[in-house]
């Protein structure tokens, strides 16, 4: 991706973008769209067969680095029921329109009241399972059924979402580092447990951590009966978190959490690219 700012710069930025796509895909096709200076990150789970599509609510994605997410919510703290309503009608009815089967989420870009498809991933995501907690839905159960029958097991009414859940990609990163990837053995491992609490991952003591995949290591998710205590219950459960061998995302996520623009959710897709927080 390539931003301009100024026209001039235009040719040579699209020439650049071009290069890098014919290198990264062996296709130099590149597409031209608006740039939001401090958007939202938002999206929508739908579930959808033939006989109709529903949507799961939303999560908001907004706490990212260079474009990857690092912690998802449900639902989002700035959103009013207006807003949802409108978000979820014009979900259903575009993902009922292309006669889409199966789990999928549908992307946008919030900014000053307005939202902007982004792009719909056709599969699970990494951050279905905040959207499980507040739902109680088994979200890979549900595409299974999809696939085995063509139709969705749900209604719209069936779905009603309580609380709140956060989750945190733990990454073999090192965040004073640029991000950079922490390949190796894990030495020590204790994973947080207790109510409401879920870790989805397959790391353990004595786990060779290599440097050929990306570099999440697991998940960790937690739910409060509010915004509040499902932050206070993601406190508790990262320092019970021990990972010993590697660097991890672990203590950015605990500076994270106690943030003041985190816990007014005052914070965009660009906030830990322009603010030192570690």
């Amino acid at each position: 991706m390539k931003i301009v700012k100024e026209e001039k710069n235009f040719d040579e930025l699209f020439s650049a973008a071009k290069l890098e796509a014919k290198k990264f895909f062996g296709n130099d096709e590149v597409y031209i769209e608006k740039f939001f200076q401090n958007p939202r990150h938002i999206e929508v789970q739908v579930l959808s067969g033939k006989n109709h599509t529903v949507h799961l609510h939303e999560r908001d994605c907004s706490v990212q680095r260079r474009h990857q997410k690092l912690i998802e919510e449900t639902p989002s703290p700035v959103l009013n029921d207006e807003l949802r309503k409108d978000l979820f009608d014009k979900t259903v009815k575009m993902v009922s329109q292309i006669g889409y089967q199966g789990a999928g989420t549908v992307e946008f870009i919030y900014e000053s009241g307005k939202f902007y498809f982004l792009e719909m991933n056709t599969r699970v995501q990494v951050e279905h399972p905040v959207t499980e907690m507040v739902t109680g839905i088994d979200i890979i159960k549900e595409q299974i059924w999809i696939a085995f029958t063509g139709n969705t097991a749900l209604k719209q009414s069936d779905i009603n979402p309580r609380g709140h859940a956060i989750e945190c990609r733990i990454n073999a990163e090192d965040p004073s580092n640029n991000f950079q990837p922490s390949p190796g053995t894990i030495s020590m491992c204790h994973q947080p447990s207790g109510f409401r609490t879920r870790v989805d991952g397959a790391i353990y003591q004595g786990c060779k951590i290599t440097p050929y995949y990306d570099s999440m290591i697991c998940k960790l998710i937690c739910q409060g009966r509010n915004r509040t205590e499902a932050i206070q219950r993601m406190q508790r459960s990262l320092d019970e978190f021990v990972i010993e061998g590697i660097t991890t995302t672990v203590d950015l996520h605990k500076k994270i959490l106690i943030h003041e623009k985190f816990v007014k959710s005052n914070f965009n897709v660009s906030w830990l690219d322009n603010e030192k927080i570690l």
